[in-house]
């Protein structure tokens, strides 16, 4: 198994989050979910007064985000500099919404962590999750972060399975990830870094940098 093809440092550049410390922290990058809640508790009232405001005891905003007045947040939440919270937007707490960042319309966020430069402008759904920087979701894809018997997910990699010893976990989006419209990421599913998958794909499991996934599941390297 390609372990070190699914570490932070390979999936995610940790300079464009303020989770940083988190994810180095982490044996696996999933093995942070659980302490996202406690980390935005620990690291929100250390955020400069003159970036960002804090409009309750447990959100703060960068002053220059533009958050809809449709739009619905919970804490604990972090929303970065020059992002955009838009109408109908619904984020549930346990979120990190990284510097200018799109959550578009009827967009649902929980416990997940948002990259520098992530865009989920359209009927997204994103539980339990990590999106590396400039990572997109197309209209309607969303990640399943919970697998159907309620068992613990494990992560496949080509015929072996790694225990992540969660019950819900989403998917791990590396940097610049692009994911197709009504595409549906299975619980556990890892997508290396620079990744294009076609709309309508169901994805589940590894699946490595720098590749081309279609419909069929056919995977190919985009050298190729």
């Amino acid at each position: 198994m390609e372990n070190e093809n699914i570490r932070s440092f390979e999936l995610f550049d940790l300079e464009q989050t303020l989770a940083a410390d988190l994810l180095r922290e982490a044996t696996w990058p999933w093995d942070a979910l659980p302490l996202i809640r406690q980390f935005i508790l620990d690291i929100g009232p250390t955020l400069p007064a003159s970036e960002y405001r804090q409009l309750a005891d447990d959100i703060w905003v960068a002053k220059n985000a533009d958050i809809a007045e449709t739009a619905c947040i919970h804490g604990p939440l972090i929303v970065g500099l020059e992002s955009e919270i838009r109408h109908g937007a619904f984020i549930r707490g346990s979120v990190i919404v990284g510097n200018h960042c799109v959550v578009g319309n009827s967009t649902e966020l929980k416990n997940s962590i948002l990259f520098n430069n992530v865009q989920v402008p359209h009927y997204n759904y994103i539980g339990d999750s990590i999106l590396g920087c400039k990572a997109h979701l197309g209209a309607g894809a969303i990640t399943s972060n919970v697998k159907g018997d309620r068992s613990l997910v494990t992560l496949r990699m080509g015929d072996e399975k790694l225990d992540t010893g969660l019950k819900k976990f989403g998917a791990m989006i590396g940097d610049h990830v692009e994911i197709g419209c009504n595409t549906v990421l299975n619980p556990g599913s890892v997508i290396g870094r620079n990744t294009l998958v076609y709309p309508l794909t169901l994805i589940r499991g590894y699946i490595p940098g720098n590749s081309i996934v279609k419909q069929n599941g056919v995977v190919i390297h985009k050298s190729e």
